[in-house]
C-alpha cells in the first residue's frame, strides 16, 4: 500500500492565505480543533523570536529568560535542564544521563550528543551473582552502578555552542535559576507530590519504600517521612552548594574534584561499585544522528545505545501504508500503530546495547526494504501475539528549544525509574540514577553487564527536518511509550494535519509496560470511543482502559517551525506540569 504524500494544511495552524501568496497568521479560537475539550489551553503559542517547551513551567521560564537575555538555544537548554534537575527530581537530576540533538543554523549541521554514563570498572556479572542476585536491584547502592552523564552533556554542548554559535552567555549564569530554586526553595507540584507519595509505600519494601534510605528521606520527605504536600516549599541546600561549585569551577569539578570524591566515598561506604577512576575517565560522546525518510520529511534520532532505532523503524514501516485513509483515531489507526511498534521492538530487543560491545546492523534495520518486509507482516484484522512480556522502563523529561537564529535543540534527561536508585550521595544533594539496573546478569543477553559499558537506553530525542532545516522538534518521557508517542505526534501532524497542541492532546495508547511493572497489554485512554475499543479487542488486543489524561502515557512536547514565516508553534502536554512559551 503506497501512501499519497501530503503537506500540513495551513488551516490547522491558524493561517489564513491571502491573494499575494503570503501567509497571515491569526490566533485560532479556543474552540477550534478536534481535541479542544481537554484540560490544556488548546492554543499553539506562537512566536518569531524563540520558543521553549518543557514539562515544568518554572523550567520553561528559565529558558525563555536566557533567550531574552541574548543566549542561544544551547544556553537556554542548559538553563532548562539545570532547573528541571532541581524542581523535577522524580524524573531527572544531575545524577542521571542526557542525550541531545543540536541543529546549528549557521552551518546547517545536525549533531548528536550521547551523555550517558558507563558502568563502573568493578561492575561485573560475578559481582552480583556472588552476592546472591539473579538480577541487578532496582533501588539502592548496587543500582547506582553507572557514572552520571548529565553534567558532561551540559559541558560538551556548551563548549560546542561557544565555539560554533553566536551569543553564548557565561556558563555560571546558566545555572543561576537552578541554584536559586535549590537554595531558596520552590513550590511542590502535583507531579512531585504524587510520585513522592507513591515512593513512601511501606507495603512495597523493595521498590517503593524509598524512605528507608536516610539521605533520600532527609532531602525529599518531611521529618515524619511523608511526602511534601502540593504548594509546600522544598529546599535542597546541599544540592545548591554542589551546583554553585559546578557553576564556578566547571564540569570537571563534578568528575575529578570534591563532588566526585564525596559521591564515591558514600557509595563505597555502603557497598557500592563506582570508583574515582570511573568518574575521572567519563566523557560525553559526539555521535552521528540516524534517520529515515517519512513522506516529504526526514526523521532524525540518536543511534544506539538509545532506542532511537525503534522510533525510526516505526515510521519506516508506516511509510508503506496510506495512514491518512485509515482516519485519525480509528480502530485501524490504533491497530496499525501498535502492530508496527511490535515489529520495531522485536528488532530493538534483539540488537540494542552499547555498539562498542556488539555490532548493530543499522543500515539494514533502517532500510526501505526492511520497512517493506516488516509492513507485509502486519495483518490489519488480527493482532500479533507476543511471545514474551515487554520489560519495564523508566522516567525522564524531554524538552526543546529554538532561538531567534534558528538553532534548535531536542534533548532528553533522565534517572531511569522515578527517583532513580533512591540514593542521595551524602553531603552533595545528588540523587543517583538506577539506569544500570537494566543490564542483564545473563551472559547470553545482548545487553548483559560488563565493565565500562553503556546500557540499553530508552531515551531518544527526535527532530523532523524539511529541506534540511528543522520542521518539528519533538519528544516525550515514558520509556516504552517514547517511540509510540513520537509516532503518534508525527502521524497526527504530517498525515492528518493536526496542530502540535492537538496532536499531543489527542488520546494516546501504550503497548507494553506500565510504571514499575512488566505488562503486555495495550493501555488506551478512556476518551477513545467504546466501539473502537471493542473492535480492538475483537482483533486480539488485550486492551486496558486507563484514565482520560494519565501520565502513564508520558509528558510530550513539540515545537513546529513554519519555514516561510519563521513562526514557531509550541505545545506541551496536558498530562503534566509543563509550559510552552516564547518571547
Amino acid at each position: 500500500m503506497l501512501l499519497k504524500p501530503r503537506t500540513l494544511l495551513p488551516l490547522f495552524l491558524g493561517i489564513s492565505l491571502v491573494s499575494n501568496g503570503v501567509a497571515a497568521f491569526e490566533l485560532p479560537p479556543k474552540t477550534e480543533g478536534k481535541y479542544c475539550d481537554t484540560p490544556s489551553r488548546c492554543l499553539n503559542p506562537m512566536t518569531q523570536q524563540g520558543m521553549v517547551t518543557s514539562p515544568n513551567y518554572l523550567a520553561t521560564q528559565a529558558g525563555v529568560d536566557v533567550l531574552r537575555s541574548g543566549g542561544n538555544a544551547v544556553d537556554a537548554t542548559i538553563a532548562v535542564a539545570a532547573t528541571l534537575a532541581v524542581i523535577y527530581p522524580q524524573m531527572n537530576t544531575i545524577g542521571g544521563d542526557n542525550f541531545w540533538l543540536i541543529y546549528n543554523a549557521r552551518t546547517g549541521e545536525l549533531r548528536g550528543l550521547n551523555a550517558s554514563g558507563r558502568s563502573g570498572e568493578n561492575a561485573t556479572i560475578e559481582t552480583y551473582t556472588k552476592r546472591g542476585y539473579e538480577k541487578i536491584p532496582a533501588r539502592g547502592y548496587l543500582a547506582a552502578n553507572t557514572v552520571p552523564g548529565v553534567i558532561s552533556g551540559w559541558d560538551a554542548a556548551y563548549r560546542y555552542a561557544t565555539a560554533n554559535m553566536s551569543n553564548s552567555l557565561p556558563w555560571e549564569s546558566l545555572l543561576a535559576s537552578a541554584i536559586s530554586y535549590a537554595e531558596n526553595g520552590f513550590a511542590v507540584t502535583p507531579s512531585l507530590h504524587y510520585w513522592s507519595q507513591i515512593n513512601t509505600d511501606q507495603q512495597d519494601k523493595e521498590f517503593r519504600d524509598l524512605q528507608r534510605f536516610a539521605e533520600f528521606k532527609r532531602v525529599y520527605l518531611t521529618a515524619a517521612g511523608k511526602a511534601y504536600n502540593i504548594g509546600d516549599t522544598l529546599k535542597q541546600p546541599d544540592l545548591a552548594k554542589t551546583l554553585r561549585i559546578i557553576a564556578t569551577q566547571g564540569a570537571d569539578s563534578f568528575y575529578k574534584g570534591d563532588i566526585a570524591n564525596k559521591i564515591v566515598a558514600d557509595l563505597q561506604a555502603n557497598g557500592g561499585l563506582l570508583t574515582q577512576a570511573d568518574f575521572s575517565q567519563h566523557k560525553a560522546t559526539w555521535v552521528t544522528p540516524i534517520h529515515v525518510n517519512y513522506r516529504e520529511y526526514t526523521a532524525y534520532n540518536l543511534p544506539p545505545n538509545t532506542q532511537g532505532m525503534a522510533s525510526l523503524e516505526i515510521l519506516n514501516i508506516l511509510n508503506n501504508f496510506d495512514v491518512k485513509s485509515l482516519g485519525e483515531g480509528s480502530a485501524d489507526y490504533y491497530h496499525l500503530m501498535v502492530e508496527a511498534t511490535k515489529l520495531a521492538f522485536a528488532d530493538r530487543d534483539r540488537y540494542l546495547t552499547d555498539p562498542d560491545f556488539n555490532h548493530i546492523p543499522l543500515d539494514s534495520l533502517l532500510s526501505k526494504r526492511h520497512g517493506q518486509q516488516q509492513a507485509v507482516q502486519i495483518d490489519m484484522h488480527q493482532a500479533r501475539v507476543e511471545v514474551k512480556p515487554l520489560d519495564p522502563k523508566g522516567d525522564t523529561v524531554w524538552f526543546g528549544v529554538i532561538d531567534s537564529q534558528g538553532n534548535a535543540v531536542s534533548i532528553i534527561q533522565s534517572i531511569y525509574h522515578d527517583f532513580g536508585s533512591g540514593i542521595v550521595a551524602k553531603d552533595t544533594g545528588v540523587l543517583l540514577q538506577n539506569r544500570g539496573s537494566f543490564f542483564s546478569l545473563d551472559p547470553n543477553n545482548v545487553n548483559h553487564l560488563e565493565p565500562r559499558k553503556r546500557t540499553f537506553h530508552t531515551l531518544n530525542p527526535a527532530m523532523l527536518m524539511q529541506n534540511n532545516r528543522p520542521y518539528l522538534v519533538y519528544g516525550t518521557m515514558g520509556g516504552e511509550g517514547q517511540p509510540q508517542t513520537q509516532a503518534a505526534i508525527v502521524t497526527r501532524i504530517v498525515d492528518f494535519g493536526l496542530s502540535p497542541q492537538d496532536a499531543i492532546n489527542a488520546p494516546r495508547w501504550l503497548h507494553g509496560r506500565t510504571w514499575g511493572a512488566s505488562s503486555n497489554d495495550m493501555k488506551i485512554e478512556g476518551r477513545v470511543d467504546k466501539g473502537i475499543i471493542e473492535e480492538l479487542k475483537k482483533r486480539g488486543h488485550p486492551v486496558k482502559v486507563v484514565d482520560d489524561y494519565t501520565d502513564t502515557m508520558g509528558h510530550a512536547g513539540a515545537i513546529l517551525i513554519d519555514a516561510k514565516t519563521h513562526l514557531m508553534f509550541g505545545a506541551t502536554d496536558p498530562r503534566g506540569d509543563g509550559l510552552a512559551a516564547g518571547y
